[in-house]
């Protein structure tokens, strides 16, 4: 069986198709999805999506990418996680691609995430574009390695998932590693050791080949898996049961 780790069924793109989302989710044996907060504005309504779901969960957290929103401290957000469906705090991070200096919003922003995780005791789920030193600088300084968590979809360096895995953090890899010119991105799927790795969509955005450029879901998290094991030269049933092990381990609130 698949999981996928890191995708938002509240976006509107997806929101409308939930049930037919799920049945192919059921076909494709992908069992559980977890559904990932990007601001507080939209999380009531990405909580009400995913509550009447036995297989569904949630996290809670602001994207660095929403500058103009409401901007959460610490107690509100370890507040906010106490919903029993809420297993893990982000995605938080930082995204030196679309917005330039100053940013000290948005590094306070991803403290003030970690300061979260760490009174809660979840998992966080960082996300890095364009800024992987500053990321891993932040995460070293506000101890994030004592929450644990994941980089989701990671497209950096070996270096970079390697600095990570000794922060106890986890590497999940989404659609991008089907991608034939992600050699880069390859090299991280072959080395990443089985019991540090997440798969995911991230979806409605980077549909893996064979759906590149169309509507991503997480029923297709399944090609993700069979290149990390075309990669690897390993069977993709290792790499199923490795990923949803390590998904059931971390977001350990997650009943199944």
């Amino acid at each position: 069986m698949y999981v996928d780790s890191h995708c938002h069924l509240n976006f509107p793109e997806l929101a409308a198709d939930l049930p037919a989302i799920l049945d192919r989710m059921a076909a494709n044996q992908v069992t559980h999805a977890l559904v990932v907060s990007v601001n507080l504005p939209e999380w009531r309504g990405l909580m009400d999506m995913v509550a009447p779901h036995r297989n569904l969960w949630a996290s809670v957290g602001v994207h660095p990418d929403y500058e103009d929103t409401h901007e959460p401290t610490a107690d509100e957000l370890a507040e906010l996680s106490q919903d029993p469906k809420v297993v893990a705090i982000g995605e938080t991070g930082l995204d030196y691609y679309r917005l330039s200096e100053p940013l000290d919003w948005q590094r306070n922003r991803f403290r003030t995430h970690i300061r979260a995780a760490r009174e809660t005791g979840l998992p966080l789920i960082i996300h890095t574009r364009s800024s992987a030193e500053d990321t891993l600088k932040l995460m070293r300084e506000e101890s994030a390695a004592e929450a644990g968590g994941v980089m989701h979809c990671f497209t950096e360096t070996w270096d970079v998932a390697q600095a990570a895995i000794d922060l106890d953090f986890y590497i999940s890899l989404s659609g991008i590693v089907t991608f034939k010119n992600a050699t880069q991105l390859h090299e991280v799927a072959a080395k990443v050791p089985l019991d540090r790795l997440l798969i995911e969509t991230d979806s409605p955005y980077l549909a893996p080949v064979p759906y590149r450029g169309k509507l991503n879901d997480p029923s297709k998290v399944i090609h993700v898996a069979e290149k990390i094991a075309d990669l690897k030269g390993i069977p993709v049933a290792e790499v199923a049961r490795a990923s949803t092990e390590n998904f059931f381990k971390l977001f350990n609130k997650i009943v199944k």
